[in-house]
């Protein structure tokens, strides 16, 4: 057996390397947090084939003294921490002193700095992470590192990176988060010479708009709650703006970029009763706490925390989410329709914090990826329409059923005005959605808006109606009530499981539960919150305790009585070829004015869309 021998200092920072530096992205990401660290408020990033060939970040922040230059490459040597109490407090994006050294260690590094009162700048190289000599240079205040040949003497870690597009894009991805983060420091970004992007100091709006673009910008609700010494704010997208894939999606902790599983788990949970599980949803959201609740020391790169207190982190995301998704509603957002709406538009202005007033119902804010009908689109839907004026049949006679839940009484609606060209001439006492005009075809119902036509899909309205009615109703009841099992239900568990059940004793009885260890790794269930006992017991009770261990609280029994609600809803709602009055109509597009959350069904689909008298200029081709 070989004898135990200690590492050269050299191959240390080698393999600190490989946990930090894993490609040119990791590189970039220390850099500009030393950038920032050091006070900076300009920053222009140089790329080279991806980052893989070069890497130059300067700044006009403090610099460093040319003595402590080689310090600055060497490993564990660092300014922001000087004992155990500064570590667990440390507010700096950088701290362990072991980036510049790491980054050193696997290619050729030059680092150039001067401070304000020093007479000229200084400069000092590193290849394959042996030090060359200070010597003298020119440069303004501030720094500059240049990276070249990124893993030119590993490699067998070279050969792991992927293509220079693909390289880049993780390069900019850092980049784009760590501006956003910070709106008070310009930003530039050029690859191979060509200019990307530059971003000069903004406010935090305007950055936002400018890294992830006017379509999300217009699709914006405000975040901005405090609970305690937590402070959440940013912004989340309306779930009519959500996508298959999970980009735009950015979690800031004391700006630094996180993926946290405890805040990404409350956000899903907020967006479950509006959003179809196949999508995500898109948002930038901010978390600013005293630095000793939070360690940025459980991860090498540093994009892991962990909270002192991760329950009361969950449910300020939750709540502070929920609440303004529950504004998502007919009196107070713009139309969720995505189809007649132009190219291009001026750029948005994200939509004011759900405690505003309701918003005007307008079509000045369009997002650019929708777009009007072209001239052949437009004829074609003539055709269409007036094939379907011919053609339908009349209207099914009224199939009301007792396992329907009826509309409340209505009170006679004044008769709708004539659209006219000008919204300035509507009446103001117009409601958001309108008034009902007729029924479309037993599924639609057609609306006339002060400015413009408004299409409700009755039956998934109604159940979003229903489904809250439902949920309100349940909630008044107060706490969950129990029922007891005559069999315990047994099951086995992981040990860990069964460990924690003592920990989150009174949170389970709070649910409704009931569950004793009856060994090492067996749970039994001794009582069930009554609504739930159909349930699947030992995958119900598995989960809450998986959850309560997790992130210190459970939504998975909310989660299932939604669902039971859901089916409830569904199947108690008024159904397509009903043929509905007009009061009728007219209630149900008051409900909506009124219910939370009523831009969606239960199941993701949007209720209502409008036609703004614009959209159906463009229809007509007027103006043209």
């Amino acid at each position: 057996m070989s004898e135990i021998a200690l590492l050269p200092d050299h191959l240390i920072n080698q393999i600190a390397a490989g946990e930090m530096v894993e490609r040119p992205a990791n590189a970039l990401k220390e850099l500009l947090e030393n950038s920032l660290d050091a006070g900076a408020n300009q920053i222009t990033v140089e790329l080279g084939g991806g980052g893989i060939r070069l890497i130059r970040v300067r700044d006009n922040g403090a610099g460093i003294a040319a003595a402590e230059l080689p310090l600055a490459l060497s490993r564990h040597a660092t300014s922001k921490i000087r004992s155990l109490a500064d570590l667990e407090a440390v507010s700096s994006l950088g701290f362990r002193g072991e980036g510049l050294a790491s980054i050193a260690s696997v290619s050729r590094l030059t680092l150039t700095s001067r401070r304000a009162d020093d007479a000229h700048a200084a400069e000092i190289r590193a290849e394959d992470g042996t030090l060359g000599a200070v010597a003298p240079a020119s440069h303004p205040v501030g720094s500059t590192v240049s990276v070249a040949e990124l893993f030119f003497n590993t490699p067998a870690r070279r050969k792991f990176l992927k293509s220079e597009a693909t390289e880049y894009a993780h390069c900019a991805n850092v980049l784009a988060r760590l501006a956003l983060a910070h709106p008070q420091v310009a930003f530039s970004l050029s690859h191979n010479g060509k200019e990307i992007f530059n971003y000069p100091v903004q406010t935090a709006q305007a950055r936002m708009q400018a890294v992830l673009g006017e379509a999300f910008s217009a699709a914006a609700l405000a975040v901005d709650e405090q609970a305690g010494e937590l402070h959440l704010h940013g912004m989340i997208a309306k779930p009519t703006f959500a996508k298959g894939r999970s980009d735009n999606q950015f979690f800031f902790v004391n700006k630094r970029f996180v993926r946290d599983k405890v805040m990404l788990h409350a956000l899903k949970q907020a967006y479950r009763d509006v959003l179809h599980q196949q999508f995500s949803p898109a948002f930038a959201l901010f978390l600013e706490l005293p630095p000793n609740q939070v360690d940025a020391n459980v991860h090498p790169t540093k994009t892991e925390v962990r909270f002192s207190d991760s329950q009361a982190v969950h449910q300020l995301v939750f709540h502070s989410i929920n609440k303004v998704l529950a504004d998502t509603r007919a009196d107070r957002t713009d139309s969720v329709s995505t189809l007649f709406l132009p190219e291009t538009s001026a750029p948005a202005t994200p939509a004011a914090p759900a405690k505003s007033a309701p918003a005007a119902y307008s079509y000045q804010q369009a997002r650019p990826q929708q777009r009007g009908l072209s001239l052949n689109e437009s004829r074609a839907a003539m055709r269409t329409y007036a094939e379907l004026y011919r053609s339908a049949p009349p209207p099914p006679a009224d199939n009301f059923t007792p396992t329907e839940i009826p509309f409340p009484p209505a009170t006679p609606q004044p008769e709708p005005h004539a659209i006219t060209e000008s919204t300035e001439s509507a009446d103001p006492s117009t409601p958001p959605l309108g008034f009902a005009m007729a029924q479309l075809s037993g599924i639609y119902i057609l609306a006339q808006a002060a400015d413009g036509l408004v299409l409700v899909d009755m039956h998934a309205a109604a159940e979003r109606i229903t489904y809250e009615k439902l949920k309100s109703k349940h909630r008044e009841q107060g706490s969950l009530p129990m029922q007891k099992l005559l069999i315990p239900i047994e099951f086995p568990a992981e040990r860990s499981t069964v460990a924690a059940l003592d920990e989150h004793h009174q949170a389970l009885h709070e649910l409704g539960f009931d569950i004793r260890a009856k060994g090492e790794q067996t749970l039994a269930v001794y009582a069930l919150p009554a609504l739930l006992a159909h349930a699947d017991v030992p995958v119900l009770a598995q989960k809450v305790l998986q959850e309560l261990g997790a992130v210190g609280t459970s939504q998975a029994l909310a989660a299932y009585e939604n669902r039971i609600f859901s089916t409830m809803a569904c199947h108690g709602s008024v159904r397509a070829g009903r043929r509905l009055t007009l009061p009728e109509m007219n209630a149900l597009l008051r409900d909506m004015e009124r219910t939370p959350r009523s831009n969606q069904c239960n199941h993701g689909r949007p209720t209502w869309v409008k036609l703004g008298l614009d959209d159906l200029d463009k229809l007509f081709l007027r103006g043209q």
